[in-house]
């Protein structure tokens, strides 16, 4: 397998990185287990966050012994620089480390700036020279935000959506990295779970040589499949591309790709599920989309008001009213038993 050189960072890695979310929905056994066969089957870049609940602690649990061999990536949501002291010493703490290696801004809804007048780009700078951090990154789901950070000279690497779902906007963005030595590291390259293709999700990510994917993993056999590919070469060749082009086709450019930036909803509709939630029912389809909960969920978009404030804050400039109502008539049709195209 490939091993990628996260720009001025210097840190290299398998193109094959453990996504650390998914895990907090795992007891502590299975998901030390889980991150323990990661790191024996060869990964070694690990990406989690103070916001997803207990999941650093079980990365704490699991690979405090072999901490010198890994590589920890960790975000902190603050929003201002007491908060973040406070989200760097609880992280510290959980992980069972006395550094964290590329720390992040998660889902930064700016480019933070020395003199920006908010104190974060200067509390990071002071982490770093207490030895606390090593790197500083920034994740983001505004591509905006994620240009100016490339192109800043401020961030070492850069977090941003990417799949063979993506836009050319958003290869530019892997190109623009490269070219100002910025580390990219890819989350979503599986768009959510619309990508069921894991093969040809990996096809197309390795054909950038500066872009380590972090694969959301919560089951043994999801891990399974990325074990395999340290062995197993994949190569986008005239299969894989014909794939590709085949869900582009189908997925056209107007779905949601479950960022959340939507949330939160005046009338409680949870948007990034709701709006895509026929999609998965085409995709990935399981009869725990049909449950109790999740009608009445969905019932909830027939008191939409048309606000238009998940519309003013959506990345992706989508129609999310529109969006809602067809994908609770495919529901609808769904559990009546019809079959939805």
């Amino acid at each position: 397998m490939r091993t990628v050189t996260l720009g001025k960072t210097g840190i290299t890695t398998p193109q094959n990185a453990f996504g650390a979310l998914p895990i907090q929905r795992d007891d502590f056994d299975t998901a030390v287990k889980l991150l323990r066969r990661a790191y024996e089957g060869g990964m070694t870049f690990f990406d989690t966050a103070r916001a997803y609940s207990d999941s650093e602690e079980k990365c704490g649990i699991a690979l405090s012994d072999v901490r010198d061999k890994i590589t920890i990536a960790t975000k902190t949501g603050a929003k201002n620089p007491d908060d973040m002291k406070a989200h760097i010493e609880t992280s510290l703490t959980k992980l069972k480390t006395d550094h964290i290696d590329i720390y992040q801004f998660h889902l930064a809804g700016q480019c933070y700036r020395p003199g920006d007048g908010t104190g974060m780009y200067e509390c990071m700078e002071d982490l770093k020279r207490q030895g606390m951090i090593r790197h500083i990154g920034i994740t983001a789901h505004k591509i905006g935000v994620a240009e100016e950070a490339a192109e800043s000279g401020l961030y070492e690497t850069v977090q941003f959506p990417l799949s063979y779902l993506s836009g050319a906007r958003e290869v530019k963005l892997v190109e623009l990295c490269r070219k100002n030595d910025v580390g990219f590291i890819a989350m979503k390259a599986l768009a959510g779970g619309l990508i069921t293709d894991y093969r040809a999700a990996y096809a197309y990510i390795s054909q950038f040589d500066n872009v380590v994917p972090i694969w959301g993993v919560q089951r043994e056999h999801e891990l399974d499949q990325w074990l395999s590919l340290m062995t197993d070469q994949v190569t986008l060749d005239e299969n894989i591309k014909a794939r590709i082009e085949a869900d582009k086709t189908q997925l056209g450019t107007e779905f949601c790709r479950g960022c959340g930036y939507c949330q939160p909803c005046p009338m409680d509709i949870t948007i990034f599920q709701c709006a895509r939630i026929s999609l998965m029912l085409r995709r990935a389809p399981s009869k725990d989309w049909l449950t109790e909960h999740w009608q009445n969920e969905m019932a909830k978009i027939e008191n939409c008001i048309e606000c238009g404030q998940c519309m003013k804050k959506c990345p992706y400039e989508l129609n999310i009213p529109k969006l809602l109502k067809k994908n609770y008539e495919d529901y609808k049709n769904v559990l009546a038993g019809k079959t939805i195209v």
